[in-house]
Formats: C-alpha cells, structure tokens, sequence
C-alpha cells in the first residue's frame, strides 16, 4: 500500500563504458540540453545499521529543490518514502543537524532504527537524461564521486517481468554486456571504503 509520500521502485541497471553510454545517448538523440544535474547527499550510521537493513538514506538535490528518500527492501522492488525539505533543513542535515519530523522519520522509527546515529557520509553528482521507453523510463546516468566517473543504464518500470525482457533486448541490441551493476549508494561506499 502507498501514499503520496510512497511508491515501489522497480528498476533495471546496467553500468556502461563511456563509448557505451554515448552510443545510447546517440540512438535516442538526447540532446545536452536535456541532461539534468542532480546532487545525491548519503546518509547511514557509523556502522552501517542502514546498509545492513538492506535501506539507503539520501537527501537529493535538484532544479534548487530539496527531497529526503529512504529506500526500503519490498516483496518486489524498493519501497520509496520522500519527503520535501526546505534548503535550510537539507543544509542543516548535511551540517550534523537531525532528522526532521515527517514520513522518514516515522519509516525508519517503525522499524525501531536509532535516527540520532545518523551520519553524513558524502556526496555523488550525476548527470541524467530521462525519456519514455515501451511503456517505462529509461535513464542514462553519467555520475561522478570520489575522484571516480561511472555511467550506468537504468529501466524503471511497473511491471518486473515485462520490464527485465525489454531492458535485456533494448542491450543485446545495442551490444552491451550485461553487467552486474550496485546502485549507486552501494557504488559509493566501494570507493569510500576500498581498502
């Protein structure tokens, strides 16, 4: 069941070579104009207790707008809670600051997580182009992180079957393998932390 403040997110992805990625861009014609610029701000525990419920915490930045989303294991998918913030309280967030009052915070309390051991953990750029696809979204991402650039594929989709073979046909005829791709939080952390 959702509500505004909910949806499930069923999402296919696939890292890609920059040649890839620009063959893509290419055969969709997307045009520089239509790559939008959004900041990703992580935020997890000190020992990962977000990481380790299988959930990701973030507040998005894009357009001067503000959002807070946590995403959440679901029977199928992810299950998103956002919610809006002002650029006072995502500022104060990123600056040490608690976690606001609203859906969030209410997601995480029901499932008896500590939201005073929150951390900020750092930030990703990316680079997106969005367009309609056979009945989905298809998004080519071009990020950047930790001194790292990656470019990823992703399908989102309503429908988990039907969605997965139009994602893997969309690359067997593009030629590009089919990769085992984390999302980008996961990503993150790997650079983060790689020893």
């Amino acid at each position: 069941m959702t509500n505004l403040s909910q949806q499930i997110e069923i999402e296919y992805k696939n890292l890609l070579s920059k040649e890839e990625y620009e063959r893509l861009q290419d055969y969709f014609k997307i045009d520089q104009s239509s790559i939008k610029k959004q900041i990703n701000h992580y935020f997890d525990t000190s020992i990962f207790a977000l990481k380790n419920l299988h959930s990701a915490l973030r507040i998005r930045e894009k357009g001067g707008k503000y959002e807070l989303t946590l995403k959440q294991p679901a029977e199928i998918g992810l299950l998103e809670t956002n919610q809006i913030l002002t650029k006072e309280v995502a500022k104060g967030m990123l600056d040490g600051g608690k976690l606001p009052d609203g859906p969030v915070k209410t997601a995480l309390l029901n499932v008896g997580f500590a939201v005073d051991t929150l951390e900020f953990f750092g930030t990703l750029t990316t680079y997106r182009a969005e367009l309609e696809f056979e009945g989905g979204i298809l998004v080519l991402d071009h990020s950047q992180y930790l001194k790292v650039e990656d470019f990823e594929v992703e399908y989102e989709v309503t429908d988990p079957e039907q969605g997965k073979v139009i994602f893997q046909q969309l690359l067997t005829n593009m030629h590009i393998p089919l990769r085992k791709t984390d999302n980008k939080i996961q990503r993150f952390y790997q650079q983060k932390y790689k020893s």
